[in-house]
C-alpha cells in the first residue's frame, strides 16, 4: 500500500463485537482470567498491554517498515528506555545538535549512572570515525537537527557505525513519513508522538520502533512494562487517529515552511535562514537524498542579536509564542531562552514551527514582526 492508504488503515480494524469503524478506548486497566489462570485473550493488566496501545504499536510500525514498536507516556521516556537497555561501562555517539532534552537526560542522568558518551557534529562523518571506542554501543542520530537543521547522512552514518557493531539509533521526530530512516541502514527509530503523529498539541507520546524484533528491543519491552512509563488508552487512541491524516498534514507543513523559509532568506533583517529545502543549506544536497520533502521546521537569526529576536517573537499575531511543534498552528520561540544555560542555540535565533494556515497570512505576519 501506499503511504496514504497505510497511514489510514495500520492499526485500525473494524471492531468484531459491534461493527464499530472507530475503534473503542478499553480503560479497563485489569482483565479477566480464564478459569486454568492464563490469559487467552492476550491481556493481563494496563501497564504490560492494552487493545488501544496495541494498536498504535501495530500501526507506527508498520508505517515505519519496521518489526516492532513500544509506545511510552513521552518522547524521553522512549528515549530514557533505550539508553536504559544499554549496560553501564557501553559507550554512546551523539549527536552535538540534538534536542536539548535528549543531550541533558543523557549527561546528566545516564553519564553519572555508568554510561559513557560522546557528542560529535554527525554532519562530520570524520568526528564520526574518530569518536568511535571497541564498547560503542549506540549512535543517536537526530536529523534534521534541533534548532540548527543540520542534516545527518543517515546511510553513511549506520554504515560507519555497524563496523563497530553498535546500533544506530534515528530521532526522526521532525520528519514522519518524509524519510525512511529504515531504508537507510538505521536500526531503531524513535518518534516524539506529542508532534507530527499526535499534530492537534493535545496529546503527549513517544514510540521507539524496531527493524528487527531482536534482544535489544526486548530489552526495551522489558522496560515498558516493568517501569510502566506507558500512554492511556485515550492517547494511544488520540495518536492513531493523528496518524490517519500525517501524510496529507506533512505535505502542507512541508510546502508551507518553503514558502516561508524563502521569504525569510531574502528580508533584509534576518542574518541566516536554517532550512534543508533552501539550495544555499550546507544539508540541501544530502536532504534531498534521504528526505521526500523538506518538512514544517525551520529557524532564522535575526540580526541585531537577542533583543531584535525577542522582540519580533513579541509581535506576531498568527504565530503564538509556544514550546513544542507538529500541530496545525504555527508556533514561534526563541530557543536560547527556553533551554536556558548551558544551551548551544544561538541567542539572536527564532525556530518556527510552521503550521496549515495560509502561508501568504504567515509570511505577512512574519513580515510586520521584524518590521
Amino acid at each position: 500500500m501506499k503511504i496514504e492508504t497505510l497511514a489510514v488503515h495500520a492499526g485500525s480494524a473494524v471492531d468484531p463485537a459491534t461493527g464499530a469503524v472507530s475503534a473503542p478506548i478499553y480503560l479497563s486497566t485489569t482483565y479477566e482470567r480464564d478459569i486454568e489462570g492464563t490469559y487467552s485473550r492476550g491481556f493481563m493488566y494496563t501497564r504490560n498491554n492494552n487493545p488501544n496501545r496495541e494498536a498504535l504499536e501495530r500501526g507506527v510500525s508498520a508505517l515505519e517498515g519496521g518489526d516492532a514498536a513500544a509506545a511510552f507516556g513521552s518522547g524521553m521516556a522512549a528515549a530514557m528506555a533505550l539508553f536504559q537497555a544499554l549496560d553501564p561501562g557501553d559507550h554512546v555517539l551523539a549527536h552535538v545538535d540534538a534536542y536539548y532534552g535528549t543531550s541533558r537526560l543523557l549527561r546528566e542522568t545516564f553519564l553519572r549512572w555508568g554510561l559513557e558518551g560522546d557528542f560529535v557534529d554527525m554532519s562530520n562523518l570524520d568526528e564520526i570515525k574518530k569518536a568511535l571506542r571497541p564498547r560503542t554501543k549506540l549512535a543517536w542520530t537526530e536529523t534534521p537537527s534541533n534548532p540548527l537543521l543540520k542534516i545527518v547522512d543517515l546511510a553513511a552514518v549506520a554504515e560507519i557505525v555497524h563496523r563497530t557493531n553498535a546500533l544506530c539509533v534515528c530521532d526522526n521526530t521532525w520528519a514522519p513519513v518524509l524519510q525512511r530512516p529504515f531504508d537507510l541502514g538505521i536500526d531503531l527509530v524513535l518518534h516524539s508522538t506529542t508532534k507530527y503523529f499526535g499534530g492537534h498539541c493535545d496529546v503527549a507520546g513517544g514510540i521507539v520502533i524496531a527493524k528487527k524484533d531482536d534482544d535489544f528491543f526486548q530489552r526495551v519491552r522489558t522496560i515498558q512494562y516493568s517501569g510502566g512509563a506507558v500512554p492511556s488508552p485515550f492517547d494511544c487512541w488520540l495518536i492513531l487517529r493523528g496518524m490517519r491524516t500525517l501524510p496529507w498534514r506533512m505535505r502542507a507543513h512541508s510546502e508551507n515552511a518553503m514558502k516561508v523559509a524563502e521569504f525569510l532568506a531574502q528580508h533584509p533583517k534576518v542574518e541566516v535562514v536554517h532550512y534543508p529545502g533552501l539550495h544555499t543549506s550546507p544539508g540541501h544536497e544530502i536532504a534531498g537524498r534521504q528526505m521526500s520533502m523538506f518538512g514544517g521546521m525551520l529557524s532564522f537569526e535575526v540580526k541585531d542579536g537577542r533583543d531584535a529576536a525577542m522582540s519580533a517573537a513579541a509581535k506576531t499575531k498568527i504565530f503564538t509564542r509556544a514550546t513544542s511543534l507538529g500541530g496545525v498552528e504555527s508556533l514561534i520561540e526563541h530557543r536560547a531562552s527556553i533551554e536556558g544555560s548551558g544551551t548551544t542555540s544561538p541567542v539572536n535565533l527564532l525556530r518556527l514551527s510552521v503550521g496549515l494556515e495560509n502561508a501568504d497570512d504567515l509570511i505577512e505576519d512574519l513580515d510586520q514582526a521584524l518590521g
